[in-house]
């Protein structure tokens, strides 16, 4: 994938686990750490991040895009915290 064009927005989307809802990767990366010797590491979490990138329009659109992206595919609100922020293209 190349650059993207001039006339592009990019938007970062994270997407993360509520506290309180199980993280099982995370725990395992935590466990496997404390077995390799890294206990130092008491906490692991998890995130997904999307880039997307929007050709020929406004920062404000990228932004409502994004947005309807997580309602409507990316996350679910009853597990999920989202946040949605634009990035240097």
């Amino acid at each position: 994938m190349g650059p993207p064009p001039k006339n592009s927005v990019r938007m970062e989307v994270r997407i993360e686990l509520k506290p309180g809802v199980v993280d099982a990767e995370a725990m395992s990366v935590e466990k496997s750490l404390a077995l390799l010797g890294l206990a130092a590491v008491p906490r692991v979490s998890t995130a997904r991040v999307y880039d997307l990138v929007f050709d020929d329009v406004s920062a404000v659109e990228a932004q409502r895009l994004s947005e309807e992206a997580v309602d409507r595919l990316l996350a679910n609100p009853v597990i999920h915290r989202v946040s949605v922020r634009p990035v240097p293209a």
